[in-house]
């Protein structure tokens, strides 16, 4: 895995990939806008890319996911081989496209921007802030490249820190536990955003009955989500799905906020429900980490179990100590396995978490739980 960023001072340096002259100009036209970013080549396919990438050692690379001969999503592996600089797709928002964008996400790419249709370029033009904010962020990321098929999974180890170390460095810790003694988590809410999807496609696979109802918040577009749960649940051995509105919350299922709408639970506290609102966004998101935590702290107090993980921004914080404040448990993924150390940062600096976790320790500390 890299670290993150440019040396202070210096300008993102960024390849630009697109089978489109005119996508490639366009993208090119509107990170030269930043002051902040430098467009240092313009490649035309995945092949033409991994050379570039070799010759100019760019800090990030804007990659199409739709190309001839080389594909996005066969040039990734091949660029993280080759230079292993952090890579934001460029995707069309079809069914099809959001498949593809979350099969890259998963192999190591840390973030996607969404790709016009023909005649809409000048909606791509209004998203140039949103465009520059993912390169900028990117150039801080960390790069974690998917295992080699046919490689084991790391093996999980229930253990967390209050600081956790890389893992080879890790001393054993005692296990996290519930405030309330002799108890059992009866429900885990999942805040996480950028540097998801591969994270939770590494975690979610290696649960297995019995778990108690998993919430996850993903930062996500709404034309994304559904693939995304659907993707995670034929790798899981728990039922997978996104998340909609009357849902009985139930032993051994995931459910995944859906994008642009908040998840919470709701009704009695004998029967919790998925609520599905479609209020103002909170701490900058909807779907909001702070949202789902507060009311899983309302509705399951000292057994409400939530874990903040890697992303920008600080959403999840104030919820984190709203579980805390009931009695529950708040775990934050560390640093040295975050692509974004970021909300789970804020959260710890804040004394929102009781301790760290090394992503591959997260599968053993919830069977714990």
């Amino acid at each position: 895995m890299t670290g993150p960023g440019p040396a202070p001072g210096r300008k993102v340096r960024v390849l630009v990939v697109d089978d489109s002259a005119l996508m490639r100009r366009l993208l090119s036209d509107l990170l030269g806008a930043s002051p902040e970013v430098e467009v240092v080549g313009l490649a035309k396919d995945g092949r033409d890319a991994v050379l570039q990438a070799s010759r100019l050692k760019p800090d990030v690379i804007t990659l199409d996911v739709e190309m001839p001969e080389v594909s996005g999503l066969e040039a990734l592996p091949l660029l993280l081989a080759t230079h292993e600089a952090p890579v934001v797709m460029v995707s069309a928002l079809t069914q099809a496209g959001a498949d593809v964008t979350l099969q890259a996400l998963e192999l190591g790419a840390v973030d996607f921007m969404p790709k016009p249709e023909k005649n809409q370029f000048a909606e791509m033009r209004a998203h140039g802030d949103l465009l520059i904010s993912k390169v900028l962020t990117a150039a801080e990321s960390r790069v974690r490249r998917q295992r080699r098929p046919g490689s084991p999974p790391p093996s999980p180890s229930p253990s967390a820190s209050p600081a956790t170390p890389p893992s080879s460095q890790r001393p054993a810790a005692a296990r996290p536990r519930l405030s309330a003694a002799g108890t059992a988590a009866a429900c885990v809410a999942i805040g996480i955003s950028t540097g998801g999807p591969q994270a939770l496609s590494q975690v979610l696979p290696l649960l297995s009955p019995p778990m108690p109802p998993i919430l996850i918040v993903q930062h996500m577009p709404g034309q994304f989500t559904k693939v995304f749960a659907d993707r995670l649940g034929r790798a899981c051995s728990l039922a997978v799905k996104e998340a909609a509105e009357g849902d009985v919350l139930q032993p051994d299922r995931v459910y995944v906020a859906p994008g642009g709408r908040h998840l919470s639970v709701a009704g009695p506290a004998a029967r919790p429900r998925v609520a599905i609102t479609d209020d103002e966004p909170v701490s900058g998101h909807k779907p909001s980490v702070d949202v789902l935590f507060r009311s899983v702290a309302r509705h399951f107090q000292a057994r409400a179990v939530g874990v903040i993980m890697t992303g920008m921004g600080r959403d999840g914080v104030e919820g984190c100590k709203a579980i805390l404040a009931a009695g529950g448990l708040t775990l934050g993924q560390d640093e040295a396995t975050s692509v974004v150390y970021g909300m789970n940062k804020a959260a710890f600096l804040e004394g929102a978490v009781k301790s760290q976790f090394a992503l591959e320790d997260l599968a053993g500390i919830l069977r714990e739980l």
